[in-house]
């Protein structure tokens, strides 16, 4: 392999693993070192800055130690984190390998910043082929996974970018003179100091989380197509992953290739802050072409950074050294600060849900920043050539996001069994994200805690589709398809936040209700469906997570979940249940008997469902109808979220 391509193929390698270690970190923020909604947001969120801001001083280090020994003990230090973290029991141990493995990707970053002044093809492609293998592995990295597959690709992956770590050499732009022709207003000019990368190192953070967030996430994609019906809700889909193959080409494409000239270089930073606007805007039927136009942009941004001159360097050739020098400080502080603003985004974007402060304006911030650099980036005239052909090499990884939805798409039925049932079993279950107890991510203690009850029915809350700061997971389809039924979700503090109904059964006219925050920050909703038993049997099912306002309980909420609930039903058969976080006997759980529920778990009570190690809150519930009859009421033990689940089976009334 030529030194251009192994040096390429090490960096998207190396981007590969960073992501995964931050995939673990992210979640170990809220799940580990703090409790969402217990543990100060202002808290977690200086946690999580102090390591990026630590990582500012890599440049300096790189300096007097050089970049080859900093970039090696790096490498070595984020491949030995990203196979511990595969290992690690979960909770603290997990947290602070977690720690470990991404200051070293930090480290690592400004080591092969300083010797790398070309990174966009790295960098894309790592970005490109992370979608696509999260895409194939159905948003459940090898991190996770502890089977002998997961250990043995994640040994070769790691032992590959060790041995491209180590090879010697010497970095794309030594030999590469240090004065390149520009495009100038009086044609071609000398650019002093050559193409230096500075810009395409500084845009690589942002477009991380640009990227994670929106452009290249298959979860996202996946609940972008769930949205199809046009309904406000989301509804298992079809080949809910197809989107994500042409994002990748779209990206891939477009960050290899030469830009065009002239103000058509204004199409890359003009789809990227168009995919950002229609992200921003929290709506469900926008989610694809946000996806689509974000990704065709940021690649065309990455290639307008691409071999861009740099605009100061040496006067002379007898300073070509310090220029070099001075160059290399300068791509390691671009790159610190540009993961700096990646740290800023997420945590001024995924904190506004604790704090309650606007975050819309976080990822169309962060798009505008990356069109500016790239817009404004003066073009070399004679670029030269990628260390892989673009179309190859887009068709390549293509291919791989192509198998996708052939291997990672299910699509769970339901169907009517024989004649109306007697009897439903319903689940009530905080999930928490699909993270246990120990912060690690347990669809399999989700699923099986579920399935001893046999369900016919569950309603799930804290539901999340894509967040990037829960490791960009579909956790609703991902339960889904283990559980074996279809869901209705229904958005609560966006289009992929919020509540969920599983069922064996066919669901008709789903409806969804945004509850008034009363002071709480994150969204709430109820979400109403009909289960279709057969032969014109029809009950209602309200899902919903009450959000109570500080000091006070979610009485407002409560109330209007209640009426909205029995107008659904118009005297049907009717079940609602969530987390309620309110106990029996405060004003908020008496407004729905005060409407005409039963507590259904009456019989076992009390029955305290949270934490989940050690229950001493009453906050879970199910209510029926006075015409369904609730029997063996049960909150049966697990660590697979921080609540236990609730269960109840209701015996039907007689036709």
């Amino acid at each position: 392999m030529r030194y251009r391509q192994l040096t390429t193929g090490t960096l998207a390698l190396g981007v590969l693993l960073l992501i995964d270690v931050l995939r673990v970190w992210l979640p170990g923020i809220i799940t580990i070192f703090g409790q969402a909604a217990s543990t100060p947001a202002e808290l977690m969120g200086a946690f999580a800055l102090g390591w990026f801001v630590l990582a500012l001083g890599a440049p300096a280090v790189v300096r007097r130690v050089g970049a080859r020994p900093v970039t090696v003990v790096a490498a070595v230090a984020l491949a030995v984190a990203r196979l511990t973290l595969t290992a690690a029991p979960g909770g603290r141990t997990q947290l602070w390998v977690a720690t470990a493995g991404l200051l070293a990707g930090l480290v690592w970053l400004v080591g092969v910043a300083a010797d790398t002044d070309r990174p966009v093809p790295g960098l894309a492609l790592g970005f490109a082929v992370n979608a696509a293998v999260h895409a194939v592995l159905d948003t459940v990295d090898l991190v996770w996974r502890g089977d002998w597959v997961a250990w043995l690709l994640s040994v070769v992956a790691v032992t590959v970018f060790l041995v491209g770590t180590a090879q010697p050499g010497q970095h794309s732009g030594t030999d590469a003179a240090r004065t390149a022709t520009v495009d100038g207003p009086d044609g071609p000019a000398e650019a002093r100091g050559g193409p230096g990368g500075g810009r395409a190192w500084l845009v690589a953070g942002p477009a991380l989380l640009l990227a994670a967030m929106v452009a290249l996430s298959p979860a996202l994609a996946r609940t972008g197509t769930s949205y199809l019906v046009g309904d406000g809700v989301a509804r298992s889909p079809l080949f809910g992953l197809a989107p994500v193959p042409v994002a990748v080409a779209g990206f891939l494409g477009a960050a290899l290739t030469r830009p065009p000239r002239g103000w058509g270089r204004a199409y890359g930073p003009a789809a990227l802050l168009s995919g950002a606007v229609l992200f921003a805007l929290d709506r469900g039927d926008l989610l694809l072409p946000a996806i689509l136009l974000a990704a065709v942009g940021l690649g065309a941004c990455l290639a307008l950074t691409d071999d861009s001159a740099d605009d100061s360097g040496a006067d002379t050739s007898d300073h070509a050294s310090d220029a070099a020098d001075a160059s290399a400080s300068r791509r390691g502080y671009a790159v610190a600060a540009g993961m700096l603003v990646f740290a800023l985004g997420a945590v001024g974007y995924y904190s506004a849900y604790d704090l309650g402060h606007p975050n819309a304006a976080v990822p169309v911030v962060v798009a505008v920043l990356i069109a500016a650099v790239a817009f404004t980036a003066r073009p070399v005239a004679h670029r030269r050539p990628g260390p892989f052909p673009p179309l190859r090499a887009t068709a390549a990884v293509t291919s791989l996001a192509l198998l996708a939805p052939v291997l990672a798409d299910e699509v769970p039925m339901a169907s009517n069994r024989e004649g109306p049932p007697q009897r439903l079993t319903v689940v009530a279950y905080n999930i928490r994200m699909g993270f246990g107890l120990d912060g690690r991510f347990d669809l399999t203690g989700l699923a099986e805690v579920v399935e001893r009850q046999r369900p016919d029915v569950v309603l799930l809350s804290e539901v999340d589709r894509a967040w990037l700061l829960n490791g960009g997971h579909d956790t609703l389809d991902l339960l889904a398809d283990r559980l074996g039924m279809p869901y209705v979700f229904g958005p609560a503090a966006d289009p992929v936040w919020g509540d969920a109904v599983l069922s064996r059964w066919p669901v008709r006219d789903p409806r969804s209700l945004p509850l008034a925050a009363v002071g709480a920050p994150t969204g709430a909703q109820a979400l109403a469906v009909t289960l279709d038993l057969g032969d014109g049997v029809r009950t209602a099912v309200v899902s919903t997570h009450l959000q109570p306002p500080p000091g006070t309980g979610p009485v407002v909420q409560a109330r209007a979940v209640a009426d909205f609930a029995i107008r659904y039903a118009a005297g049907r058969p009717l079940v609602v249940g969530g987390d309620l976080n309110t106990e029996p006997g405060d004003e908020a759980f008496t407004e729905f008997t005060r409407a005409g529920l039963v507590d259904a778990l009456a019989a076992a009570r009390p029955l305290a469902t949270s934490p989940a190690d050690d229950p001493r809150q009453q906050i879970d519930h199910i209510f029926v109808s006075p015409q369904l009859t609730p029997a063996d009421p049960v909150a049966p033990r697990s660590t697979a979220s921080d609540h236990l689940p609730v269960a109840v089976t209701v015996t039907l009334p007689p036709r």
